[in-house]
């Protein structure tokens, strides 16, 4: 097993969807400076869906990702800045301007089945002198093979390393353990895994990723993140020192950050709610929940529905135009029931 885990906080990126992308300057300035502080090693800024996601189509974001990014970079001396990229949605000028005002790691993220659109960005993000990440978002939607496939190609454009992403929070213990020890046993690189809370198994899957050999795991402070949120940084903190694994990261100023500078932020608390359950369970995009619940709103039909349509449809991230389009016509089915 191995005896030191590196920790992403993603609260300030992920989180974002839980807030609807409502970041203030001073908000990032103050979790930030507090994550240094009790030594996370790294800290991810951007929109939810990263680097130009502000959009009507993925949410507006309150205060321009940029200006988060060089906040949190002015408050942080041992923490590094990373940034979420998805080709398609962030550019390589975006990229640049990122690293010009303090981002250190690059994310690069695709569908678990198209690594290959994310060569030129990881290429761009070595060049620029970065540590570099392939991120193999909605990884239960590929069989093992498929996901060895597309990390090596990962790996062979010059990631660092390569995550599997858990996006819907769908997938079960034992399938994180088979495909990262495929991962584990194919690549060279570091091994990452990123989780969700939709079905109340983000630790217990962060746990069985740890033990096939995954490194570098993401956690989010007080759980904030897209759906039920993530694997919770200040628990998993706690679990693994318990389980003689060292972070490095203070574990009472990880409490104290979410209680006192974290927990005034949320909207609502992070649970599982029917609709966040039906993520994990339908398999479906975390950061979907919001959209789907203002588009139940708009059509008066339950958002489950919506959800779990979605799901069998296989819809993935950057398609959520096609939840309106779903709402629409389970609400005229239902007028002609």
């Amino acid at each position: 097993m191995a005896k030191k885990i590196i920790v992403t906080e993603v609260a300030l990126r992920d989180g974002s969807h839980a807030i609807a992308h409502q970041y203030t300057t001073e908000q990032v300035t103050n979790v930030a400076s507090a994550l240094n502080d009790a030594g996370v090693p790294y800290i991810e800024v951007a929109h939810g869906d990263g680097l130009a996601g502000s959009s009507l189509q993925y949410g507006r974001s309150k205060t321009n990702e940029l200006e988060l990014i060089e906040a949190a970079a002015s408050v942080t001396d041992q923490s590094k800045i990373a940034v979420l990229l998805i080709p398609g949605i962030g550019t390589l000028t975006n990229l640049r301007e990122a690293e010009r005002l303090g981002a250190k790691m690059a994310r690069i993220a695709t569908h678990v089945t198209e690594a290959d659109v994310s060569r030129q960005h990881i290429l761009a993000a070595k060049e620029l002198g970065m540590e570099t990440v392939g991120f193999l978002m909605m990884s239960h939607m590929a069989e093992v093979d498929k996901l060895v496939e597309q990390a090596k190609l990962m790996e062979s454009y010059g990631a660092d390393t390569v995550y599997m992403v858990d996006s819907a929070g769908a997938l079960l213990p034992h399938q994180v353990s088979e495909r990262i020890r495929a991962l584990k046993n194919h690549l060279d690189v570091n091994i990452g895994f990123h989780g969700h809370n939709n079905l109340s198994l983000a630790m217990a899957n962060t746990l069985a990723a740890i033990e096939e050999g995954a490194t570098r795991i993401d956690g989010s402070v007080r759980c904030l993140g897209a759906g039920a949120g993530n694997t919770q940084t200040e628990v998993l903190v706690a679990v693994l020192e318990r389980m003689g694994i060292k972070t490095g990261i203070d574990l009472y100023k990880m409490m104290d950050l979410a209680e006192e500078v974290v927990s005034p932020i949320l909207q609502k608390p992070q649970e599982i709610t029917r609709d966040s359950l039906v993520l994990g369970y339908a398999g479906v995009y975390s950061s979907f929940a919001l959209h789907a619940k203002r588009a139940a709103e708009k059509f008066n039909i339950d958002s489950r529905d919506i959800l779990i349509e979605l799901g069998k449809r296989q819809v993935v991230g950057g398609q959520e135009d096609m939840i309106v389009d779903v709402a629409a016509e389970i609400a005229g089915k239902n007028l002609h029931v």
